[in-house]
């Protein structure tokens, strides 16, 4: 009886959702609002889902209840605590739901995910999609952490619906797995490179029949460093779609528009004209800082603010990875964590829950920029000026998330102060406030990031290319290669370099510090992870600083002034009229060593050994072995044989008691003559040896009874 009762149960659920389907397109298409409307303002509540031949207007609602949406997503957003509508969801949504292209740009943690996730779901069940009709959805995310966030965010919504999705990024094994897996899945969360590589490798995938395409974080997506993979992914889905593209700073350029084909789109911009581009509750401030004082200024800062969650920039991996072991070693009293996109995904995101859960100071690099909804964070330290602008909203961004409050705070070198007036600059809506560095407050760790370095020496070959050497506690300034390329410098620009100011720069005077001795034993067990590999054999020579790295200090004078020399190699030439130096070398007590005595032979005490002398008497040895294992294989040869043939006799003696004992029956004429048949008949395999132990033993036997009878008969006649 269950059997007709699920059929039957089944059979009404496809009715409900049917009828439910048909009655929210009915909704859809008479309550859409006109093209080109912006943000109305929030109505009165139209109530739950209407009935037949209700169609309420959904344009100005501020409930996700109030949205033609199914039963099913309105429970996911209710159980996963979602119940108001942010500005952005509450514009672009009722454009999203009838199926018009968006282009929306929103401040940073304004809630962009849930404006395209809600449609997304929304467009396949109005579709009634199934695993059996392929990919139905595509989201482009440009970082393999914020893939993941938005598929989180899917999973949380679209709990109660039947459709399949993944997440499909790079630096992750289990390609193999992905590819017999994803033409059944309904939404991919991807990186594009990742998905590039599936449609050149994976058999039979097919995305022909996609509904909806999603760029988040769309103006990086659309930039140079994914436009090939942009393009690869566009000529292998359909023209005919819904796309959607969201960014905080979005990007109005038509030829990047006309890349995705976006159909005559809806621009959404809630922001645009509010009185800043940064959340309202975000106080933001600037520092101008020496280069050589940007550490110093940092390590102050994380000292006193060690109850508070800080997000620290820097403009690269190997600074990150630097200054997360300098100040892990030093110990500043609260937890440190690093990122960078070297690392593995799972690393990643590792790191971002850990992150989450408890107070602690992230070093990162710009990959922790975009998207990423991190919980409760205080402030957003830039130690490096970022590239631009919008960099620069998009770091800040990690803080004042939701209406929270945070806090902001970037170092300039006096040179970058152009940065700061583009900041104040009135299109840029950026209300920053400068502070000046209190000078009783700054605490000076040039000196112990020495001493951690003599300690560390693996640590040098971060610190050698880093600018400010002397603020990390190079005695002198490191020889720096010099880049053939920079980001986003042209050709032409590279060659109008000053090559005058890099002499200089190169030629300065840094005074030797003494060494500090501080307490690191409890770091010996550290890991060294983040340590640089060996350099190999084929590595430039010019990277093996050793000389600049380990100076030799006089007993004199403890200052190394740079010498004028040559810039360029090929102008350096040998001065013969130099004069010949002298080099003293001491051992351990003291004593001058001559010159020659590290080319002298040692006398030892201990016995000498001949090489000759020993391989001649491994050789012996080993004829001695090879002859004794000859003798040893025939002596074995023997054994067995012997084995055998003994085996033989049993068996044969056997049978022969067998014969004996059925023979007994007969006469004892008949019994003689058989046994003296079986005796002459018996065969003797051992002439020699046995013969005469026999016949021995059988002259003792009658020397025995004669003597016996003659004792008898003596006694007789006694």
């Amino acid at each position: 009886m269950r059997r007709p009762q699920r059929r039957v149960a089944a059979k009404q659920t496809r009715l409900r959702e049917v009828d439910e389907i048909r009655l929210l397109n009915e909704w859809i298409d008479a309550g859409k609002p006109l093209p080109r409307t912006k943000l109305l303002p929030p109505s009165k509540s139209a109530g739950p889902v209407p009935t037949a031949g209700e169609h309420p207007e959904y344009g100005a609602c501020t409930l996700f209840d109030e949205l033609p949406l199914s039963q099913k997503t309105k429970d996911g957003l209710r159980k996963a605590g979602f119940t108001e509508m942010s500005e952005i969801q509450r514009a672009a949504l009722p454009h999203a739901l009838c199926g018009r292209d968006i282009l929306g740009a929103a401040k940073t943690g304004s809630g962009k995910t849930l404006a395209f996730v809600i449609p997304l779901i929304e467009k396949l069940y109005r579709e009634r999609w199934g695993p059996e009709d392929g990919v139905g959805c595509i989201i482009l995310s440009p970082t393999n952490d914020l893939a993941g966030q938005i598929f989180e965010v899917i999973k949380k919504v679209g709990q109660f619906h039947n459709f399949s999705g993944g997440v499909i990024v790079g630096k992750r094994k289990g390609i193999e797995i992905e590819k017999e897996r994803v033409n059944s899945l309904n939404i991919l969360v991807c990186t594009p490179g990742r998905l590039v590589q599936h449609f050149n490798e994976t058999a039979n995938f097919d995305c022909s029949q996609l509904q909806l395409l999603v760029l988040d974080e769309a103006d990086q997506i659309l930039d140079h460093g994914f436009r090939n993979q942009v393009d690869a992914i566009i000529s292998q889905i359909p023209k005919v779609r819904q796309t959607l593209l969201f960014s905080a700073t979005q990007t109005k350029s038509v030829k990047d528009l006309a890349r995705v084909s976006l159909r005559d789109p809806e621009y959404i911009s809630v922001h645009e004209e509010a009185r800043t581009a940064t959340p309202d509750t975000l106080e933001q401030y600037a520092m101008i800082v020496p280069l050589e004082q940007k550490l110093n200024m940092l390590w102050s800062f994380i000292k006193r603010h060690l109850n508070s969650k800080t997000i620290v920039f820097l403009s690269s991996v190997k600074q990150v990875k630097f200054v997360y072991e300098i100040f892990k070693k030093l110990r500043p009293g609260i937890p440190l964590k690093c990122m960078h996109g070297r690392m593995k995904h799972v690393v990643q995101q590792a790191i971002v829950a850990d992150f989450n859960e408890a107070t602690s100071v992230l070093f990162s690099t710009d990959i922790t920029s975009r998207g990423l909804d991190i919980k409760n964070v205080d402030w957003v330290v830039q130690v490096d000026c970022p590239e631009n602008i919008d960099n620069y909203i998009h770091r800040v961004g990690r803080t004042a998330r939701y209406n929270k409050k945070g806090k902001s705070l970037i170092f300039l070198c006096p040179e970058e102060e152009a940065m700061l007036e583009k900041l104040k600059a009135t299109e840029s809506k950026i209300p920053i406030h400068i502070r000046k560095p209190k000078a009783e407050q700054l605490e000076q760790i040039s000196q112990s990031i020495a001493s951690v370095l003599v300690k560390f020496p693996n640590l040098q070959e971060l610190e050698q290319f880093a600018a400010y050497a002397a603020s990390l506690g190079l005695p002198v300034t490191p020889k720096i290669r010099f880049i053939s390329h920079k980001k986003n410098v042209s050709k032409k620009d590279m060659e109008d370099i000053d090559m005058k100011q890099m002499k200089s720069s190169l030629e300065h005077e840094v005074t030797i510090t003494p060494k500090i001795n501080i307490d690191l034993t409890l770091c010996d067990g550290d890991d060294d992870i983040l340590y640089p590999k060996k350099p190999t054999a084929d590595a430039n020579m010019d990277d093996r600083l050793d000389d600049v790295l380990h100076p030799k200090e006089s007993a004199t004078d403890t200052n190394v002034t740079g010498l004028e020399r040559p810039f360029k190699k090929k102008k350096l030439k040998i001065n013969v009229n130099r004069p010949s130096g002298t080099r003293v070398k001491y051992d351990d007590e003291g004593n001058a060593i001559p010159p020659l005595a590290s080319v002298a032979e040692e006398v030892s005490l201990e016995p000498v050994v001949h090489k000759d002398k020993i391989s001649q008497r491994y050789a012996e040895m080993l004829r001695e072995m090879q002859k004794h294992d000859k003798e040893d294989k025939l002596e074995h040869k023997k054994t067995l044989r012997e084995k055998k043939l003994q085996k033989k006799m049993k068996l044969k003696r056997k049978r022969q008691e067998d014969t004996g004992a059925g023979s007994e029956e007969d006469s004892g004429s008949e019994s003689d003559r058989g046994q003296d048949t079986a005796n002459k008949g018996k065969k003797r395999y051992f002439n020699s040896d046995d013969e005469d132990n026999d016949a021995a033993k059988d002259g003792d036997v009658l020397a025995q009874q004669e003597a016996l009878a003659l004792k008898l008969l003596s006694n007789m006649h006694s």
